[in-house]
């Protein structure tokens, strides 16, 4: 096999907008506050034409509570780098099983055309426990939402994909496989979990493809969940000596959707900011 010349001068210059003419979904874009805002902003601000899944009776059930669909997308499209991108949202509930395929043909048809990029950013919050507390209707929540949905979002978007190189697949995970995991959430990291083993396998299985899979655990991120004492418990945990926000994840989620990536993965990458367990 011939080796591949070095790239010309002009090949190394960085296009200011990387993900220009691309279309992206991202999932779990409820909140101003979360990641899957962040992402999707990063997303716009750098070329991409964009849909925003929301769920809000999930948010709207929590501590935090849920934004208004209208306030998310506008500061989505305030962030939009090319007035020729689209940026769209609707809602899912992806406890269905028939949503996930749905989700992906309503993003493609909203942005006019396949989806280049798959965000899968939702994920259960509550209904868990410790070992001695979980019970069958707290697994089969978890499995139904942070990892069922999320595989059939990946097989929708690869049988809709045309064979064109440059798919990209980011899957989020929560660093349950760190020293410590998260003995007081076992449902969750379980499913966390599967989706970080998995990784590997999707990758191999779309690779002839030119689709990259890889996942991402974002470190403790300030998404407006905690405060008082135990908020500055975790940030001293820093080197930093603050907590991860939402945009620290989102930086490493826009790289991987980008042609710099393209030969990155199959790999579940930490972005914590080298926090302290």
């Amino acid at each position: 096999m011939p080796r591949l010349p070095h790239p010309a001068p002009e090949d190394l210059r960085r296009d200011p907008l990387p993900l220009r003419g691309r279309t992206a979904l991202v999932t779990g874009a409820s909140r101003r506050g979360g990641i899957g805002h962040a992402v999707a902003r990063r997303l716009a601000a750098y070329g991409a034409s964009v849909y925003l899944h929301h769920h809000v009776p999930h948010d709207a059930a929590q501590p935090w509570g849920a934004d208004r669909p209208e306030d998310v997308l506008a500061s989505v499209r305030a962030a939009l780098a090319d007035p020729r991108s689209r940026i769209e949202a609707g809602p899912g509930d992806l406890t269905d099983p028939g949503a996930p395929a749905e989700l992906i043909g309503t993003a493609a048809a909203a942005l006019g055309g396949p989806l280049d990029i798959l965000v899968a950013n939702h994920a259960l919050s509550g209904s868990d426990g410790t070992l001695d507390e979980i019970d069958a209707a707290m697994l089969d929540a978890h499995w139904a939402v942070d990892t069922r949905s999320v595989l059939l979002l990946v097989q929708a978007y690869a049988r809709h994909r045309p064979d064109t190189p440059g798919g990209r697949i980011v899957m989020m995970t929560s660093g349950q496989d760190i020293a410590g995991g998260m003995p007081g959430e076992i449902a969750y990291a379980l499913q966390k979990g599967a989706l970080a083993s998995v990784t590997r396998s999707l990758s191999t299985t779309l690779a002839e493809r030119a689709i990259t899979v890889n996942t991402v655990n974002p470190g403790p991120v300030d998404t407006d969940y905690l405060t008082g004492e135990a908020y500055e418990a975790v940030a001293a945990r820093f080197p930093a000596g603050r907590w991860g926000m939402p945009d620290d994840p989102a930086r490493l989620i826009a790289w991987l959707a980008t042609d710099e990536a393209g030969w990155v993965t199959g790999q579940v990458i930490d972005s914590e900011g080298g926090f302290r367990r």
